[in-house]
Parts: structure tokens; C-alpha cells; sequence
């Protein structure tokens, strides 16, 4: 056997690892959402329920690793080296394609990824058969590509997004005209029954469907299942209801419980369903290698692929290991986690996306919509209606983006559409299901009002354009990247193997939660009891001012220097600094309310700082950005002159600024007016400035003019800058006074 061979079979084992690592760390947001999102448990307790269902799952998911060996393609028509290289492909491409996707912070899904990899794999190698046979053309690329069972699958994909939402909305609704926002007096009545629904069909598709290809479940039970569907349904719902009205009784909190039970069987039905996306093809590409060497013929055709995948559960339990730890140590996830549960948020706030000329069109239709609706339902059946969904006043919500009924309704829609996909060998998206299941019943719960409806069907449509994005993708890149190896043979192996290898380690050195972490977050929606927000008041604002007195100072001197480095760096943090200023407006209202149980007063001035805050935030990011425009497009730098008198300017605010935080810091506002007098010097010192520069720019035709506007645009925004700074103090000090 050739050691090129010897090599593929190698790395695929390795982009095996690494694609558990990079699916899970998509993924798994499917499975851990619903619970994360309600606050059901302590996040420990969470990955510890569905690393049980993962584990679980990855020893029953056999079934549909025929998938990968020939759902999509016909493995008869290609010889070994041509399936070796067409593995190898696709497994390439789609790692790099699933990191871009978790480095952006957006769910996209890998069984779009590996069945369009595939595809395009195929197509290369199909490709390159017909090249080397004059005997054969285009005519022909159908004999090599399973074009039936691949529309199939992909008509299952795309079924799963609409029968995903219409479920996920159909449930949410009627669940919430049952137990409306203040679900507990009717819960305690009808609690155990509408939870017994969704045990028993979480149970039902979970044991019976998912583990149905197992051999864990003897085959006449199975048998008589399949027969009576609906009377096992029947009776599964009498158990659980009963099993969970005894413990209700007992006072256990039974709907927690579904929510953990949810969490485990929808953890189960991804890991049976979804495992193939990560190690099917790999697992393929080693039965080849098995079944080449025991011939010898490297040229053979791998019919032999076609027939049943035997389960290797050795295999099985060391990628279902994997998978957990992932679960636990993954960062990546995380950031992954944020955009749903941003999208489905119960709670208005900072929304992640904007507004685009097809989400307001949307919304204006969906308005018409409602005043026709409302022209020809009943007043008082509107009435009705409106008060089930009726929210929760600000003081009496929690802090979790939505409440456990929802969660409840996720999870159930969720695991019953995969389960039976998985039970049908059919790799429909977990991500698909789940994400539309959630924007369904988000959208039932009016989560999406008027204030926030075009930035979240924005953030739908994004996402959902990256799952197209990433089907175009997956098959363009494997198609180049097999095609690349089929043609440059051991050399084009290594080398994309390196290149993907180096792509992979560049884009983990820091996460997006890493960069994050680099900067200090507004800490006031944690805080609960008035003195606690009045502490995190004073702390956020004294944070940011440090920052600014930092980022400032570092910016001129890199502007001196013409350190294109140092100011990328610092455009990037007054950004971020300027980006949180504004996520603090959206916090406002909810602070105030907890602000003002004690002093009406107190608000008013709260609103002035935080106003303060966020000008003096952009006039430093008015500064880093053109200076590092500056400086990046290689033009000339500042003259002595100039560099001598924006060092005067750099002195003399570092001197105020020290000031305001050490009265910030110290909560000591007796030194006011000698910051008032500082900054009337430096608005003088500002003025004196603008003159020397206009007299240059007189006595001196060769005076720079780029550098001349970017001299007067840092004089004119310090002032700025050191103005709203000295008004922030003066707001704090009565905002504190107001306190005491």
C-alpha cells in the first residue's frame, strides 16, 4: 500500500478530532439553549445532563453512517485512490468552513456542510474520471453521482426549516393561551398533564426511534410499538402525567425536570444524528483502507462501500468522549450560544443586528396583517387573548432571557422532528430544527414587538443566508480542494494539509470571548438591590474614564511615533469602548426603575452621565480613527511643530484626566473648580494651537494637508472629549449627592 495512503488515512483520523471539536463547538448551541436560556439549572449541571445524552447517543448512531459511504455518490463507479482523495477533500474543506462559521459567532450547520462537501467532492472526482477517459463525457457525471437519494436529503433539509417554525409556533401559542406569563396557579392544576405530553413524546421518539436501530430494546416490544403507535403514545402520556403528578405532590419542581429531561434526549438525538457529520466520512475513508490492503489493488472500485456500516464501538466511545469535553472546555461555543438566545430574548435590549430594507418591508406587511386580524376577531375575544400574553411588569421578570414554559416547548418540538428524522436515516439539521423551533415560538410569544421585530428578522435572515452560504461553500471548496489533490497527488496533500492545519491553530489563539474578556463590561444588569446598582454605576464609570485616559494617550504618542500597530489596536478598544457606551443606553430604562424606588431625582442625573459617557466615547473614537487612517494609508507624518504642541495639548489633558479619576476613584468632589480652571487652560492651549497651525499653513506652501486636517480633528474632538468629561464629573457628583 502506498504511504500516501498510509497518510490520508492519518490525517483523516486527525481532521476527525478536529471536526468534533469545531462541530460541537457549533452544535452545541442546538441542545443547550433551551435550558441555558430559562436558567433551569446551573450551567455545570446543564453540560453534565447532556454530555449524558451525548454519550448515549454516539453508541446508537451506527445507523447512519451510511450516509457518508453512499448517500451521495455512487462508490462502485470511483477506484480507492480516487475515494481516498475525495474523503480527504471534503473532510479539509469543511473544518475551515464550520471555524469560519464559529470564529463569526454563527450557527450553521454541519450536515448542510458535510452533504454539500460530499457533493462537491464527488463531482471533482467524477470530474477527473472523465478527464483521464476519453471513453466517457459530461453526459455521464450521473452514473457517478446519487442525485436521487441526494435530492432526498437536501429536500429534508430544507423541509426541516418550515415544519421547524410552523411547529415551533403552533406549540408555543397554545401554551401560552394555557398558562400565559404568570403560568404558576394554572400550572400547579394542569402542570403534570401538559408535561406528561412532552415527557411521553420525548420518551417515545427518544427510546423507540432513536435507540430503534440500538439492539438495546428487545425486537417484539419494538414490533408491538410499531403497530400501535398511538395507544403506546397514550399510554406513556397516562404514566409520566401520573409519575409527574406524585412528584409535584412531593414538591419537586417537575418542570425543571422536563426541561433537564428535554436537554438529555434532544443531546441524544444530535449526537445519533449529527455524529456522522464529524467522523462518517472519516470512518469511510478507513474501511476503504481496510479493504484495499486486503487485496492489494489500489486501483479496485469500492463497491464494497455499499453494503451496511458495522459499528465500531470503541470508535463510538472515544468520539462521543471527545464531543464532552468539548462541551466543557469549549469557548467557541459559547459565542456561538449568544446569537440565538440574542434572538429569541424575551427582553428588549442591545440587539446584535440591524435593520435592511426586506426586514422593514416585512414588518410594515405584518402590521396591515394585524389591523385587518383585528378588524374581524371579536373585541372581547382580543381581549381574551391579549391578556394571556400579557408581560411581565420589569420588577417581577427574571434574568433569564425567557421563562421555562418556552424552554419547555423548544425542547419538546425540537427532539420529536430530529428523532424522527434520525429513526428515518434521514441527517436532518439539528441546527435548522432548533433554531426555527426557537424563532417560531419566539415570534408566538411576541418576544418580537415593535421595538425589536426588524433587527430580529434581520438576525433570522442573516443566519439563514449563512446556512445557503454555507451549502454553496462546502461544495465549492470541496470541489477545488479534491480536485486539487486528484491533480497534484502527495505534493497537494501535504501542502493543503498544512495550510488547513495552520488556518485551524491562527484562528484559536483567541476567541471572540477572549477579545472580549480584554475589556471592562457593564455589570449593571447583574446588580438586584438599589445599593448594588449604585456601586456599579460608579464602577463602570470610573472603568471607562480610565480607558479613555489610556487609549487617548497611547493613540498620540503612536501618532508621533507612526506606529500603524499600537493605533489599529487602539481603534479597535474605542471601538469596543464606544460599542459598550451604547449597550448602556439600552440598560437605561430598567435601571432607572430600580434607581428611582428610592429617589425620583436620582434618574435624572443618572441619565446625564450616562449621556456624558457615551460623547465623550465618540469623540475618542473620532480621534483613533483617523489617525490610524492616517498613518495606514502611508501618508507623511506630523511635523516637529506639530508634535510639540500636541504634546503640550497631550500633557494637560493626561493632567486633567488624572484629576477626574482620582475624584471619581475617591468619590471627592472638592477640587471641581480647579478642573474647570485646568480645562479653561487647555481650551486655551487648544486655541493657541489652531493659530500656529493656520499661520503654517500661510507662511509654509508645503505644509501637509493631510496632516494638517488630522492635527486640527484631534485638537477639535480633545476639546470635545475633555468637555463632556468635565460635565460627566459634574453630573456624577450630583448623582452621588442625590444618594447619600
Amino acid at each position: 500500500m502506498s504511504p500516501i495512503f498510509t497518510f490520508t488515512v492519518i490525517v483523516l483520523g486527525l481532521l476527525a478530532v478536529m471536526g468534533i471539536v469545531v462541530g460541537v463547538a457549533n452544535d452545541a448551541v442546538n441542545f443547550l439553549n433551551s435550558a441555558l436560556g430559562s436558567k433551569v439549572a446551573p450551567r455545570k449541571v446543564i453540560l453534565s445532563v447532556a454530555a449524558a445524552g451525548i454519550l448515549v447517543g454516539t453508541l446508537t448512531s451506527s445507523g447512519m453512517m451510511e450516509v457518508a459511504r453512499s448517500g451521495v455518490f455512487y462508490p462502485a463507479q470511483f477506484t480507492f485512490s480516487e475515494i481516498m482523495m475525495l474523503f480527504l477533500g471534503m473532510m479539509l474543506g469543511n473544518v475551515i468552513l464550520l471555524d469560519i462559521f464559529n470564529t463569526l459567532g454563527l450557527p450553521t450547520s454541519t450536515t448542510v456542510s458535510m452533504v454539500f462537501g460530499l457533493l462537491g467532492a464527488a463531482v471533482a472526482a467524477a470530474l477527473h474520471r472523465i478527464s483521464i477517459d476519453p471513453a466517457i463525457g459530461l453526459a455521464d457525471l450521473s452514473q457517478y453521482i446519487n442525485s436521487g437519494k441526494a435530492m432526498v436529503i437536501i429536500s429534508a433539509i430544507l423541509l426541516s426549516v418550515a415544519m421547524a417554525f410552523l411547529a415551533g409556533t403552533l406549540f408555543m401559542y397554545i401554551s401560552r393561551l394555557i398558562f400565559s406569563f404568570r403560568y404558576m396557579p394554572v400550572f400547579r392544576r394542569y402542570g403534570a398533564l401538559w408535561c406528561g405530553i412532552s415527557f411521553a413524546g420525548i420518551l417515545y421518539f427518544a427510546l423507540f426511534k432513536g435507540l430503534n436501530n440500538s439492539g438495546l430494546i428487545p425486537e417484539d416490544i419494538l414490533a408491538y410499538v410499531k403497530e400501535h403507535v398511538f395507544l403506546t403514545l397514550f399510554g406513556l402520556w397516562i404514566i409520566c402525567s401520573f409519575i409527574l403528578w406524585i412528584l409535584q405532590r412531593l414538591r419537586i419542581n417537575i418542570i425543571r425536570a422536563t426541561i433537564l429531561a428535554g436537554t438529555f434526549a434532544l443531546a441524544l438525538a444530535f449526537a445519533g444524528n449529527d455524529l456522522v457529520n464529524f467522523i462518517g466520512v472519516p470512518l469511510a475513508g478507513y474501511d476503504s483502507y481496510q479493504i484495499a490492503s486486503a487485496t492489494g489493488d489500489e486501483s479496485m472500485l469500492m463497491g464494497a462501500l455499499m453494503h451496511p456500516a458495522r459499528a465500531n464501538f470503541v470508535l463510538l466511545l472515544g468520539a462521543g468522549i471527545i464531543m464532552i469535553l468539548t462541551l466543557f472546555l469549549s469557548k467557541k461555543s459559547r459565542h456561538v450560544t449568544e446569537t440565538e438566545l440574542s434572538l429569541a430574548s424575551q427582553h428588549e435590549g442591545d440587539e446584535r443586528f440591524g435593520s435592511t430594507f426586506l426586514s422593514r418591508g416585512l414588518v410594515r406587511s405584518t402590521l396591515v396583517l394585524n389591523n385587518l386580524w383585528t378588524s374581524i376577531v371579536p373585541t372581547r375575544m382580543q381581549q381574551a387573548i391579549n391578556r394571556r400574553f400579557e408581560q411581565l411588569p420589569p420588577e417581577e421578570r427574571s434574568s433569564a432571557p425567557y421563562d421555562m414554559i418556552r424552554a419547555v416547548v423548544n425542547l419538546t418540538a425540537s427532539a420529536i422532528l430530529i428523532s424522527i428524522a434520525t429513526s428515518y436515516k434521514l441527517p436532518l439539521s439539528t441546527t435548522y430544527v432548533v433554531f426555527m423551533v426557537a424563532m417560531g415560538s419566539s415570534l408566538a410569544d411576541r418576544s418580537w414587538g415593535r421595538e425589536s421585530a426588524v433587527y430580529r428578522i434581520t438576525g433570522v435572515m442573516a443566519v439563514i443566508s449563512g446556512w445557503f452560504i454555507t451549502a454553496l461553500g462546502g461544495f465549492l471548496i470541496a470541489l477545488a480542494v479534491t480536485a486539487l489533490l486528484l491533480w497534484g497527488g502527495w505534493i497537494a496533500a501535504v501542502a493543503l494539509t498544512l495550510l488547513c492545519a495552520w488556518m485551524l491553530i491562527r484562528s484559536h489563539r483567541k476567541t471572540p470571548a477572549e477579545k472580549e474578556n480584554n475589556t471592562p463590561k457593564p455589570v449593571i444588569t447583574d446588580a438586584e438591590k438599589a445599593d448594588d446598582v449604585l456601586y456599579s454605576c460608579v464602577e463602570e464609570v470610573c472603568a471607562t474614564m480610565e480607558q479613555v485616559t489610556k487609549i487617548y494617550n497611547r493613540t498620540l504618542v503612536a501618532v508621533f511615533k507612526e506606529n500603524r500597530k499600537v493605533l489599529k489596536e487602539m481603534v479597535t478598544s474605542s471601538e469596543a469602548l464606544f460599542s459598550e457606551a451604547r449597550s448602556r443606553k439600552y440598560g437605561l430604562m430598567p435601571t432607572l426603575r430600580r434607581l428611582q424606588k428610592n429617589d425620583i431625582n436620582t434618574g435624572h442625573f443618572y441619565v446625564q452621565v450616562v449621556d456624558y459617557l457615551s460623547e465623550a466615547t465618540k469623540a475618542l473614537n473620532h480621534i483613533t480613527h483617523p489617525a490610524f487612517e492616517h498613518i495606514d494609508n502611508n501618508h507623511s507624518g506630523l511635523s516637529k511643530e506639530q508634535i510639540v504642541d500636541l504634546m503640550r495639548v497631550n500633557d494637560e489633558v493626561e493632567a486633567i484626566f488624572a484629576k477626574i479619576n482620582e475624584m471619581l476613584r475617591s468619590k471627592d468632589f472638592s477640587e471641581l473648580e480647579t478642573v474647570l480652571e485646568m480645562r479653561d487652560a487647555l481650551f486655551d492651549t487648544i486655541v493657541e494651537a489652531t493659530k500656529h497651525q493656520l499661520a503654517r499653513i500661510q507662511n509654509d506652501p508645503t505644509t501637509s494637508t493631510k496632516a494638517g486636517l488630522l492635527y486640527l480633528t484631534i485638537l477639535n474632538e480633545t476639546k470635545t472629549m475633555v468637555l463632556q468629561a468635565r460635565n460627566l464629573l459634574k453630573s456624577q457628583q450630583y448623582f452621588l449627592q442625590q444618594k447619600q
